[in-house]
């Protein structure tokens, strides 16, 4: 069985993502693309040897395909999707679902009652780094857990300009749903269901005006969330978009966790270093290095981050590829909707701490 795709979507994040990986698999089909401006689209689909190249989402969607990847802004999210669905199509959406629980609620209603094979990409989870420290929780070195920091650092923010990340309207919400959901994400597939989620935000850049001058709301550079876990472990996940690092890539990865019998440490800088460092509590001294396991590279490269990132979801197949072969067999995708749903739940939950007294509330 051929998958035959159609994709949504001409960003660079689609070029760099979705359209090398789909390549790479014999059994895949990308039919057609869809985007905004004609011109770009042809080019993207010249590019990409894609036969059809399209504006008009209808136009797509009325073509025999199988499934569709929707990875467009995030204002398209909800009514791209529902369409495809109604079409009987599976369907991979970018995160966030939609702009609002609200829509992500109805998007993952209406993936159930089409029994469609939904995925949502959290790509940081699929790293080797995250993979072995998830091995080494669920295996007890920490123990009963106490606590899980994670920080994510960035620069992409710096300058000012105008970008649909930091538009209310387009985007939703700003690092706390951009930055703050693959967080989220890693941390209920860690730690487990979250209880208690606040958060307190800024915004440290002035932001430029829309290139047609109307006025928009300016959403946050920078957060920290706070959780407490369903089991009594508390979480402080900060997001930051104004933050120099000096790395190639311009951005870090930091992760502590703690628990009764050991304590984890993870770094990535997206340059060189890719490390996981222990201690357990009944072998007093520094933490040493954990070296990450032969199985979970697989057969991605180790000199470079962006080696590694390029052959863990391009030649060893992660996220995309779990989609396709979900596809064929149609069992679920480890992040589906409902995740996707879970994970919007606690990114409104925390923008709406924000905007108010930043405590933790019931989620």
């Amino acid at each position: 069985m051929t998958v035959r795709i159609g994709v949504v979507g001409t960003s660079w994040w689609t070029d760099a993502m979705y359209l090398p990986a789909l390549r790479a698999r014999s059994d895949v089909s990308v039919e057609v693309v869809a985007g905004r401006d004609p011109a770009r689209t042809a080019a993207f689909a010249e590019r990409w040897e894609v036969a059809r190249a399209v504006t008009d989402i209808d136009e797509l969607l009325d073509l025999p395909l199988d499934a569709v990847i929707v990875a467009s802004a995030n204002d398209s999210h909800h009514p791209i999707t529902l369409a495809a669905l109604d079409r009987g199509f599976d369907v991979l959406c970018e995160k966030p679902l939609g702009l609002t629980v609200a829509e992500a609620a109805e998007m993952t209603e209406a993936a159930k009652r089409a029994e469609a094979v939904t995925l949502v990409p959290f790509t940081y989870r699929h790293m080797p780094v995250m993979r072995w420290v998830k091995r080494l929780i669920d295996e007890g070195y920490l123990g009963a857990p106490h606590r899980l920091g994670m920080r994510y650092f960035t620069g992409f923010a710096r300058e000012g300009e105008y970008a649909w990340r930091f538009d209310a309207d387009v985007a939703g919400s700003g690092v706390i749903g951009d930055l703050g959901s693959h967080w989220l994400s890693i941390a209920l597939w860690l730690m487990g269901d979250v209880a208690e989620i606040g958060a307190v935000s800024t915004h440290t850049v002035a932001r430029a005006d829309r290139s047609d001058g109307r006025p928009y709301e300016r959403t946050e550079d920078g957060a920290v969330m706070t959780t407490r876990f369903a089991d009594g472990a508390l979480g402080v996940l900060e997001v930051n978009a104004t933050c120099w690092e000096g790395t190639p890539f311009g951005q870090t990865h930091h992760l502590d966790a703690h628990g009764r019998d050991g304590t984890i440490h993870a770094t990535c800088d997206w340059d060189t270093v890719q490390e996981v460092r222990g201690v357990r509590a009944d072998t007093p001294g520094p933490a040493v290095v954990l070296p990450i396991p032969d199985d979970i590279w697989g057969g991605a490269r180790r000199g470079t981050v962006h080696d590694t990132y390029r052959d863990v979801f391009r030649v060893e197949g992660a996220m995309v590829g779990e989609f396709i072969d979900s596809v064929r067999s149609r069992e679920p995708c480890s992040t589906d909707f409902a995740h996707g749903l879970r994970v919007q739940q606690l990114v409104d939950a925390a923008a709406r701490s924000a905007a108010g007294d930043g405590a933790l509330r019931p989620v």
